[in-house]
């Protein structure tokens, strides 16, 4: 997958899922520790690897106390 870096701030952020109804909760847990942990999905402006600049859909997990981790670039908007 193409790396990215998120340059705008996360708009429409939804939870897509909750606790056991993500896949990869046991995975999440063992990595980066227990916690309420989220699937949420944004709308924000990213950097491609080769400089491009796009707007994109978001998909991200995260829990209170350990932040938001493993972004993944879903697709574009234009």
């Amino acid at each position: 997958m193409e790396s990215f870096s998120i340059i705008s701030d996360i708009t429409n952020e939804e939870v897509i899922a909750i606790g056991n109804s993500i896949r990869d909760l046991p995975r999440l847990r063992k990595m980066y520790g227990d916690g309420r942990w989220r699937k949420m999905k944004g709308i924000a402006l990213i950097q491609l690897s080769n400089g491009r600049v796009r707007k994109a859909e978001i998909h991200w997990y995260e829990a209170h106390g350990i932040g938001r981790k493993e972004f993944k670039r879903k697709g574009y908007l234009e």
